[in-house]
């Protein structure tokens, strides 16, 4: 083989698969407060402040629900038979957002990706508050102790010595998160850019001198081979009452002519540390975060630089009466002309998502209950992806063009043989009896009345405030 680089390239790109890994975790463990610490410019807030297409599958939700409407629409039943029940990867509802970063350039940006005018074109249907931070990682923020969940991804490689030895007692001791999850490059993953024996790999050589590695950046202070990672993720795990999952993503496309994949895993390797909270854990934790805290250095306190208030839409969780949401229903099959829709096209339709007051599961239930629509749940999919069935599918109306219009085609005719001025008025003439009949639609659909997806998870506002404190 020659010597040149091998080519290899990701797809999704690398970035977005530790987005995704990071994005699987919060759903899979349910979390509504997350720090994303080195947050740079945004792109991981962003994500988090897309609010979900609908309300989260809570118990506590129940009790939005006054007594009397749960009666008269058998709302009890639907909480306990569909919501309750329903053991899908839920999608994200986050509360509270916090980033950290010691780029006030990068915070900037952030700012200006996250703000809520970037965010209006979204329902959301649950409020959010996000502050952006700006500050060094070894300066203690009390508002970060005891968060659900801190994210640091591809930040500790560009940390120096003295920070490196702050990362696991400050984000694990002092903070002690209930999840942190953290991605950082491998080493070892770097053989894959040369043919094996290559005595000079192309990279960033690195710049501590302590080693005759090369690096994929030229800020990278280190990057861990495999074995080191899981060396250090194992021992602070002990130290500070975590378990602790290590693994990568990011493997090439390209198949590797030495077969050395496997091997050598993937491009980022990432690690899930869960706190254990029995109580001898507890108190090793609180005894050796009482120790360091004081010999912590403390810098210049952190700074808020930016604070947004997501307000939820004021139909969230006021929903209308089961009849009402029915009636919406059947509208919107005779309106686009299909006897079977997805859940998600219903909902995403004209105001069904606000008349069900962003529960999806009352959409469930007008399609389970009602005997002109057949619900077809669909097993290992998302309930977004069932189909509701309309019995007999969609009637059309007999008398489109009254007796006193002539047929279809005879006005057609007419319109070909008329001259300009008189077929242009025909032709007026023709679309306002079409638009009139329900055949052309404006708004989220074409003029045959198949729906557009220009949308993006309903048709409200996003209904948030803003401030900001920069200095």
């Amino acid at each position: 083989m020659d010597t040149d680089n091998l080519k290899v390239s990701f797809f999704p790109p690398l970035h977005q698969q530790r987005r995704v890994w990071v994005l699987d975790t919060l759903r899979r463990e349910r979390i509504t407060e997350i720090v994303d610490i080195g947050c740079g410019q945004g792109e991981l807030l962003t994500a988090l402040c897309q609010p979900a297409p609908w309300l989260g599958p809570q118990s506590h939700l129940k009790t939005r629900i006054n007594a009397q409407d749960a009666s008269d629409d058998g709302l009890i039943s639907l909480f306990d038979n569909v919501l309750l029940n329903d053991s899908e990867t839920p999608d994200l509802h986050p509360v509270h957002i916090a980033g950290l970063d010691i780029s006030a350039r990068a915070l900037q940006s952030a700012a200006e990706i996250t703000a809520p005018s970037a965010n209006s074109f979204y329902t959301r249907w649950e409020p959010l508050e996000l502050n952006l931070w700006h500050g060094s990682l070894d300066s203690i923020n009390t508002v970060f102790e005891g968060t659900e969940c801190i994210v640091a991804t591809e930040v500790i490689e560009h940390l120096t010595d003295d920070l490196v030895a702050q990362f696991a007692p400050v984000l694990l001791g002092i903070y002690h998160p209930r999840i942190l999850l953290m991605t950082t490059p491998s080493y070892t993953f770097n053989a894959r850019f040369s043919p094996p024996g290559r005595s000079d790999p192309v990279g960033h050589a690195d710049p501590t001198g302590r080693t005759d590695r090369v690096f994929r950046n030229s800020d990278h202070k280190f990057e861990w081979t495999t074995e080191e990672f899981a060396r250090w993720c194992a021992a602070v795990s002990k130290e500070w009452g975590y378990t602790v999952e290590v693994g990568s993503v990011g493997v090439a496309l390209e198949e590797d002519p030495w077969d050395r994949d496997k091997q050598l895993g993937g491009a980022s390797q990432v690690a899930a540390f869960r706190r254990k909270d029995d109580s001898n854990s507890k108190r090793k934790r609180e005894r050796r975060v009482r120790m360091m805290y004081d010999g912590v250095a403390r810098k210049e306190p952190h700074r808020l630089v930016v604070s947004y208030q997501f307000a939820a839409h004021p139909q969230a969780g006021h929903p209308s009466g089961l009849e009402e949401i029915t009636s919406a229903v059947l509208h919107t099959f005779e309106v686009w002309g299909e006897s079977v829709l997805r859940v998600e096209d219903l909902w995403f339709s004209k105001d069904i998502d606000l008349l069900c007051g962003g529960w999806i599961e009352l959409l469930i239930e007008v399609a389970e209950k009602d005997t002109r629509l057949r619900l077809q749940r669909v097993p290992g999919q998302a309930k977004g992806n069932w189909t509701v069935e309309l019995i007999g599918g969609v009637q059309r109306r007999q008398d489109i063009w009254s007796t006193s219009r002539r047929p279809q085609h005879e006005e057609i005719e007419e319109v070909n043989m008329s001259e300009d001025g008189e077929s242009e008025e025909l032709d007026t003439e023709m679309s306002v009896s079409l638009y009139d009949e329900g055949i052309i639609q404006w708004g989220n659909e074409t003029s045959q009345g198949e729906p557009t997806h220009d949308w993006v998870w309903g048709n409200g506002t996003g209904w948030a405030t803003e401030t900001s404190v920069w200095n």
